[in-house]
């Protein structure tokens, strides 16, 4: 059996012994990883899902990380050619109101996320959606909301220039510096993260996986 390109070595031919089924994770992200291995869970593949994440015209920021958290997931899974599998894949949108925020490409989208965050509540929501052999598919969407301390100038260019916030949802990572800027957060700091460890290891569970 060949492993697809891209696909992480780890334990793709075998069922653990726990007899639980296997698991494709539809993302490469490093932060996600560290997540699901906090909840004692390690995916068998890594199999990242390349589509096209540009909102649609009017799109709403649930219905857009849901449909990208789904096409992540039938992509994956389809592309996968080993031994049955769990597909699981997330999206996480930051937005201010309707807006969707993006994912900070350069400095300047760092510095223009933090100005419109500044001193405001946004919402952080992930998709969570995990294709299953012969049985379809399930899906959560969690939010959490973040309310930021109002920012000076030289706060924000502080944080541009440690580069933490390029390639992040929203222009920052919760994890990192950016964390002395939360003034609330209601509901699951993981999602803020990138991935709700409480409901995704509910609805992995819910798909017959126990860690």
């Amino acid at each position: 059996m060949t492993s697809p390109k891209g696909v992480s070595p780890i334990a793709l031919n075998n069922p653990s012994a726990a007899g639980r089924p296997l698991l494709v994770l539809a993302s490469e992200s490093p932060r996600r990883k560290s997540l699901l291995a906090q909840a004692g869970i390690v995916p068998d593949a890594i199999m990242p899902a390349a589509i096209d994440e540009r909102p649609l015209k009017a799109e709403q920021p649930r219905a857009h990380a849901l449909r990208l958290a789904r096409a992540k997931a039938e992509t994956a899974f389809g592309m996968w050619r080993g031994a049955p599998a769990l597909t699981l894949a997330a999206d996480t949108v930051v937005a201010c109101g309707r807006r969707i925020l993006p994912k900070a490409a350069t400095d300047d989208d760092v510095r223009a996320c933090l100005k419109l965050l500044s001193g405001r509540r946004h919402h952080v929501v992930t998709a969570i959606a995990i294709m299953m052999p012969a049985a379809g598919m399930r899906d959560r969407i969690v939010t959490t909301r973040v309310s930021f301390k109002r920012l000076t100038a030289a706060e924000i260019e502080s944080y541009v220039a440690c580069g933490e916030g390029l390639s992040k949802a929203g222009g920052y990572a919760v994890q990192g510096r950016a964390e002395i800027f939360v003034r609330s957060l209601s509901g699951s700091w993981s999602n803020v993260v990138g991935l709700p460890l409480l409901e995704t290891v509910g609805l992995l569970q819910a798909c017959g996986y126990a860690a």
